[in-house]
């Protein structure tokens, strides 16, 4: 999968969100095993899924800003690196648009 075909939902994931849904996965979505493999209770694992499932639905319903757009294409294009591409992007979303001064 091309770096700009790699949905705005999973490019927000932190490292860890990424790897239980991973894990969420290979265990077929059961939420009993996920609760033994991470040794926690299934009230937790269905309040970390749930916080999950709105993270995803709130990045998902986001448009893409000609700004995030141009940053995919010159990591596609070979011109900055994916790492970079993410840090970039993340902090342009923690900061958001400059307002100019006037």
């Amino acid at each position: 999968m091309e770096f700009d075909q790699i949905p705005q939902w999973f490019l927000a994931l932190e490292p860890e969100e990424a790897s239980f849904l991973k894990n969420f996965a290979l265990c077929s979505g059961s939420l009993k095993e996920i609760a033994r493999q991470y040794e926690v209770s299934y009230p937790t694992v269905r309040l970390r899924l749930d916080r999950l499932i709105q993270k995803i639905q709130v990045n998902d319903r986001r448009e893409e800003e000609p700004f995030a757009a141009y940053i995919k294409s010159l990591a596609v294009d070979g011109r900055l690196d994916l790492e970079t591409a993410k840090d970039i992007l993340d902090r342009y979303r923690r900061e958001g648009t400059p307002t100019p001064s006037h």
